[in-house]
């Protein structure tokens, strides 16, 4: 379930007069026997709020209610993108949703308004052309642009036109990073809304950005019967679904805009260019650790557990590397141990943190990381669930990466990058020659806070904890 979070407005009372110019109020006058009673109706700007630290816009996903709806304290309102998820925004008062003022699909800037809401039924036409007066605080979705392209030839020739689009918004459903779009992109809301209507979202053509399914794309699917078939009957030709092949999914040649998610990560990664680092490799052998997988996988432990619980053990007796800087003339020692891991998802990454992962075992720690993945990859993971990380892991073992080196994510000290266990021929202790399994782990620091002698000791301990790995199950 998406993070609830309030609504902020702008009103506040009248003894105030700092913020005062952000309130609309309308007087009504009563007359109650000898005594004139002068009540303010307020009108509430609805601000797009700041779900995370390093959010400076959101995207509208879906609006929940529409213009002209009640409104109770707590309800939800909007779907926003933020750079890390999409989370239902609910509201501190009551009142009605009289105007909204950046459409789904739009871009606003943290603190900027996005609505109006109106205390009462009376006020919402005022708040409505006052909406309509004020100048959009909005960005054109990114997606608005191409259709004006498709419009022109519609006239010439009505028949071809109509075929052009229809491919054309097929594949902009599509999702670049989706599967073949085997994957569907939906807001919460959206796939809340089909469930009640009974619309099969395969069937479905997004109108949000980068082809998101928004509320309005499934009222309209509703309106047009495209629902879970009861019966199977033969199609005719004539209204058979256009297949598009996968490969139309990305029109090469074109420039794309950043989504909210790839922004944040474009703004990290140069961030991180300010702080100075450095690298040191270490080749572990993996035979006792994977010999212990196999051993308990089938109780639900995963191997990026394994490795989060070794390095949480390792960083216990190394508090140094799970230090952070970020003034630059001082460093913390964080007193959690906080394992950021990250992990690909549609149109970007995140890093899903498991909490205390000294403290906890390893089957709460792996079902917690199940739970942080699935969340992660519906784009409903809460702000502490991504943003409170002390060290970081960056796993490319699965895809056959020996070694790679990782850029150390701002505010944390050290970032450790996974290779893949290989069967390797080495030289054993009494001169033989031996096979075994070693993986390649480099790790990236903030050299003004860790030096070399701090990871390579780091990377010690590490290596003897995977070594013998009997630690990791207690």
């Amino acid at each position: 379930m998406s993070q609830l979070l309030h609504l902020g407005t702008s009103f506040v009372p009248s003894s105030s007069t700092a913020l005062r110019r952000n309130t609309i109020s309308s007087p009504a006058i009563h007359i109650s026997g000898n005594k004139r009673t002068t009540i303010q109706a307020k009108i509430r700007e609805i601000f797009m709020p700041a779900l995370s630290s390093t959010m400076t816009e959101g995207k509208i996903v879906s609006w929940v209610k529409s213009e002209g709806e009640k409104l109770s304290k707590g309800e939800s309102v909007v779907v926003v993108e933020s750079d890390k998820a999409d989370m239902d925004v609910e509201t501190f008062y009551d009142g009605y949703l009289a105007a909204i003022m950046v459409e789904e699909g739009g871009v606003a800037s943290v603190g900027s308004a996005i609505a109006l809401l109106a205390e009462t039924e009376d006020e919402i036409a005022d708040a409505r052309s006052r909406a309509n007066s004020s100048p959009s605080s909005c960005s054109p979705s990114p997606a608005a642009a191409p259709e004006k392209a498709v419009e022109a030839p519609e006239q010439a020739a009505p028949v071809k036109a109509a075929a052009t689009v229809t491919v054309a918004k097929m594949a902009s459903s599509t999702h670049p990073a989706s599967e073949g779009g085997k994957r569907i992109v939906v807001s919460p809301y959206a796939k809340k809304l089909a469930k009640e209507l009974n619309v099969d979202l395969g069937n479905v053509v997004g109108s949000g950005p980068m082809g998101r399914i928004v509320a309005k794309d499934v009222e309209a699917a509703a309106a047009a019967g495209v629902s879970f078939a009861a019966e199977d009957p033969k199609p005719s030709p004539s209204s058979a679904p256009v297949k598009v092949p996968a490969s139309t999914g990305i029109e090469l040649g074109t420039v794309v805009p950043f989504t909210t998610m790839q922004s944040a990560v474009s703004r990290n990664m140069v961030d991180s260019l300010a702080v100075p680092t450095f690298r040191v490799g270490y080749t572990i052998t993996t035979d006792a650790l994977d010999a212990l997988y196999k051993k308990i996988k089938s109780k639900g432990v995963t191997m990026t557990a394994l490795l989060a619980k070794a390095t949480a053990l390792a960083l216990v007796k190394h508090p140094v590397v799970n230090s952070s800087c970020r003034d630059g003339k001082s460093f913390t020692y964080n007193s959690s141990i906080n394992i950021a891991v990250a992990v690909a998802i549609d149109g970007g990454l995140i890093t899903p943190v498991l909490q205390d992962a000294d403290k906890v075992d390893i089957y709460s720690l792996s079902r917690k990381w199940k739970e942080l993945v699935d969340k992660a990859r519906a784009k409903q993971l809460q702000p502490h669930e991504y943003n409170t990380g002390t060290f970081t892991l960056s796993n490319l073992g699965m895809f056959g990466v020996d070694r790679f080196d990782a850029i150390l994510p701002p505010g944390t000290g050290a970032i450790m990058a996974v290779g893949a266990s290989e069967p390797t021929v080495v030289a054993t202790k009494d001169g033989l020659i031996g096979m075994k399994s070693q993986m390649q782990v480099n790790v990236t620091a903030d050299h003004r806070v860790i030096y070399g002698a701090d990871l390579a000791s780091f990377l010690q301990t590490l290596a003897k904890i995977i070594e013998d790995p009997k630690d990791l199950t207690f």
